[in-house]
């Protein structure tokens, strides 16, 4: 059949599956699919209509490589990598969040799997209430599933700053209808220039 129709059969099998989202966003209160949601499920079809997928990462971009198990041809897919920088945590912690991110959205992508847009759903944030000053130990109060949350959203936003985008960064930002609370602590997972570039975004 080659490449390009199995995978276009692969996903109308994936839409047919009975996905479930376990992913919670509490601060904006919407469900979104983690990788463990689907990526089983799309292992099990690419076995049957014989494609074979395998994520590779190198210092610029994260590849996704989908290949004909029959005929070998292949479809790439790829995503700019970013250095996450993420404060608190150990270079490692960092490269895992990053991989981890990367490939949830090169499957994501790949599959067409619809997700929540958050920012046409998320009610604004009022200007005046972003806190921008980082603070030691805000992260101490915040529950774990709700630090994994914020280090990827830290993720994004470093990315789309370096991706020369900050204006994007703040809209998503604004978007996420965080508390104070969190807010901080998400600021003090960001590098000083990415608060830099987010602070002249706002002012924009």
């Amino acid at each position: 059949m080659g490449v390009h129709k199995k995978l276009m059969d692969a996903r109308i099998l994936l839409q047919q599956a009975p996905l479930k989202k376990s992913g919670h966003n509490k601060f904006a209160g919407y469900s979104y699919f983690e990788l463990g949601d689907f990526l089983p499920t799309i292992n099990q079809i690419f076995s049957r209509v014989g494609l074979c997928g395998v994520v590779s990462f190198d210092k610029e971009l994260a590849t996704l490589t989908i290949t004909d198990t029959e005929d070998s041809t292949e479809i790439k897919l790829t995503s700019p990598m970013a250095d996450a920088n993420l404060k608190g945590c150990h270079p490692i912690q960092n490269l895992g969040a990053v991989e981890t991110y990367t490939r949830r959205y090169l499957w994501v992508s790949a599959m067409e799997i619809v997700e929540h847009d958050a920012l046409d759903s998320s009610a604004p944030l009022k200007e005046d209430k972003l806190i921008i000053s980082p603070t030691q130990g805000a992260m101490d109060n915040i529950p774990p599933d709700e630090v994994q949350y914020l280090q990827e959203m830290a993720v994004e936003l470093i990315a789309t700053c370096e991706q020369g985008d900050p204006k994007a960064a703040w809209d998503k930002l604004e978007g996420e209808n965080l508390d104070s609370e969190q807010k901080v602590a998400l600021w003090t997972l960001l590098p000083s220039k990415v608060r830099a570039a987010l602070k002249k975004a706002k002012e924009i």
